[in-house]
């Protein structure tokens, strides 16, 4: 799919999108509300549905934020390029010295790579990975006795999230979207994440975890057609402490229109030839 070889496109056509703006570096969060979600057969608060992230389309880009307007064409209103991070208040990343050089690198080389290391893992077909898959397309969640199942229409991911407190994988097993087990705290979902591989990202400007990286993510539905969503990211290969980011979830479709709405095919070719033929052309001064 030629629309994946860069992200220069794909930056541009997010920020495009209509998003709220917003002031400050932060994003405030926002108060658990008392509402009270209606319930599964099997007792579960019921959060099936189809959802999308709501306004903050340029995490994508860069979940440190602001978009940079030399590398993302801004157009309309969208301005909301805060910060995803909520802890730390400066909304950036706690990387040791070495982790934010090799990020910086990226940065500095995204629009004209010279390495594969340069070039978003998403270009070249690979899962987005967590939580990425939240604030790119739309996700569907299901729910059945003991499991919550999250479908995403971006690149055809899957989570399937066990809640019967059955331990988790071994520590030398990595898969792309984690190891998920959860729980509910009363009506929040906490899910426990391990077992990352190390090959996904952020974002498209190289934010990164090591294959160590723990999550524990938060789904609390503020009313019905709304979640709050939190992920805290715990590496100390990598960062010098914990931090969380959130988003804020909403309903994408509503009413009789669910009942026969489905995903949309969104597929990627594994034998991309689109990356080496940017590296080459790129090496030879080719445009």
């Amino acid at each position: 799919m030629s629309g994946r070889f860069f992200h220069l496109a794909a930056a541009a056509a997010v920020a495009a999108a209509v998003l709220v703006p917003a002031s400050g570096s932060g994003q405030t969060t926002k108060p658990v509300s008392a509402w009270t979600p209606p319930r599964t057969p099997d007792g579960q608060p019921d959060l099936q549905g189809f959802w999308a992230n709501q306004g903050r389309r340029l995490a994508t880009y860069n979940i440190e934020g602001p978009a940079d307007p030399t590398h993302v064409m801004l157009s309309g209103n969208a301005t909301d390029d805060r910060s995803l991070i909520v802890d730390p208040a400066d909304g950036k990343v706690p990387y040791q010295p070495w982790a934010r050089a090799r990020q910086q690198d990226v940065f500095d080389h995204h629009l004209n790579p010279t390495r594969w290391e340069h070039v978003d893992p998403h270009t070249r077909c690979f899962v987005s990975g967590i939580p990425r898959i939240f604030y790119q397309g739309t996700f569907q969640i299901l729910q059945t006795p003991g499991y919550v199942v999250v479908l995403q229409e971006f690149n055809h991911a899957y989570r399937i999230i066990p809640l019967d407190g059955r331990p988790h994988l071994s520590e030398h097993i990595k898969l792309w979207m984690g190891d998920s087990r959860g729980r509910w705290e009363g009506n929040t979902l906490v899910v426990d994440v391990t077992s990352k591989n190390d090959r996904t990202r952020f974002d498209i400007v190289g934010d990164f975890h090591s294959d160590g990286v723990h999550i524990r993510e938060r789904f609390t539905p503020l009313d019905a057609d709304t979640i709050r969503y939190e992920a805290t990211f715990d590496d100390p290969q990598v960062y010098t402490r914990p931090f969380t980011m959130a988003l804020t979830l909403g309903r994408a479709v509503r009413g009789e229109a669910a009942r026969s709405y489905q995903l949309m095919e969104e597929a990627c070719h594994e034998g991309e030839r689109n990356t080496p033929t940017m590296l080459f052309n790129l090496e030879s001064g080719r445009p």
